[in-house]
């Protein structure tokens, strides 16, 4: 299921997630396992990553920050891709999209998008959609106490 789907035809950025990592185990059970996709005429890339709750959650504040017309970023830890966006790129009028994995890959990817007006709404839904389908079920009291929300 896509969290985020971004594409203009010829380019496109989408971070897609596959399942729980561990279901039914408490301190795992939330944990998402997600893909970054990248694709242009000219490159194409996969990265596997994963999304906790509260990457869910800043992923809806960075949406109202784009929504101001606001540059964002988004998982900027050393353990994720760096998910920056533009809703306006000066030099190429667009949204732009540039991802940075200097944890691993040490490979950086800038895409230009021409989008249609409605694209943040779009994403708006498409994160309301993850959260139907993989809602946070497990509480954690305290630092490594976890619980079964009821």
């Amino acid at each position: 299921m896509e969290l985020i789907s971004l594409s203009d035809g010829d380019n496109s950025f989408r971070v897609r997630v596959l399942g729980r990592r561990s279901p039914g185990v408490p301190h795992l059970h939330d944990l998402l396992d997600a893909e970054v996709l990248i694709t242009s005429s000219f490159v194409s890339g996969r990265l596997a990553t994963a999304l906790r709750p509260s990457d869910l959650e800043s992923w809806a504040r960075a949406l109202d920050r784009l929504s101001a017309g606001q540059d964002i970023c988004w998982r900027d830890d050393d353990h994720s891709p760096e998910i920056r966006i533009q809703p306006y790129n000066e030099e190429h009028e667009t949204v732009a999209v540039r991802v940075e994995d200097l944890g691993s890959s040490c490979v950086s990817v800038f895409i230009p998008l021409c989008l249609e007006e409605g694209w943040i709404d779009e994403q708006r839904r498409l994160l309301a959609r993850v959260r139907q389908e993989w809602p946070s079920e497990v509480l954690e009291r305290s630092w490594g106490v976890y619980e079964w929300r009821r």
